[in-house]
């Protein structure tokens, strides 16, 4: 699914230079649910941002699906991001002024489709996670724990082949953290669809298949 090859990151700040990743080669395999893990500032959340083409590497190369896109375009790489991969965070980053069904349907607005059916395969996500009744409902009239399943429909909505996920439970107590973590699993296992947590909870990490640890921008470990 994912290849990395020599990946680096670093910014140069007058004279010096701020290194970020060094030296990261990892595969990722379609169908795996994978926890990477590390300190604050380690450079997981980089690594992250980089396997979702939200930045790009200093050096390196990057195959995604078997296909090399190191050198795509901003353009071509907003078209992959927007129809392969779908993103859940900590902060839901949910539009306060759209409805759930609304917030699901946003990303397809950049497909084109027709109102009709964005609705309607926003309402099929909102059911897949659990949501249909509060449709109509907007953030601040959910728990954290709803708005955190909308967003997970609103990365699922587009069909996406993996899925990243940056501390996703981080903000909910233990028992809506399990149910998340339950609802991950649940698609990794049904759907096949692969899955890249950030995570710093232990609980989290050792239920997925492999876990990745990140010190000081190196993969330290992974089993």
């Amino acid at each position: 699914m994912i290849n990395l090859r020599n990946i680096y990151k670093y910014y140069t700040v007058g004279k010096s230079q701020l290194s970020i990743l060094k030296e990261i080669n990892l595969d990722i395999n379609k169908g795996e649910i994978l926890a990477i893990m590390g300190s604050s500032g380690s450079g997981k959340s980089t690594l992250m941002n980089i396997m979702g083409l939200l930045d790009k590497p200093s050096r390196g190369r990057y195959w995604l699906e078997h296909k090399e896109i190191t050198d795509y375009s901003d353009d071509e790489l907003a078209t992959i991001r927007n129809q392969q991969i779908g993103f859940v965070f900590q902060s839901f980053y949910l539009l306060p002024r759209l409805t759930a069904v609304e917030n699901v349907g946003y990303p397809l607005i950049y497909r084109r489709l027709p109102r009709k059916d964005i609705v309607r395969r926003a309402m099929t996500m909102l059911d897949k996670v659990g949501m249909t009744e509060r449709a109509k409902h907007h953030p601040n009239e959910l728990s954290g724990g709803q708005q955190q399943r909308v967003a997970i429909a609103r990365a699922l909505v587009g069909n996406p082949s993996i899925i990243l996920a940056d501390e996703p439970t981080g903000a909910l107590d233990s028992q809506i953290s399990q149910d998340i973590m339950n609802l991950f699993l649940q698609l990794n296992q049904q759907q096949g669809i692969t899955i890249v947590i950030i995570t710093h909870d232990p609980h989290v990490a050792e239920q997925c298949q492999r876990q990745l640890i990140i010190q000081d921008g190196m993969i330290n470990s992974c089993f």
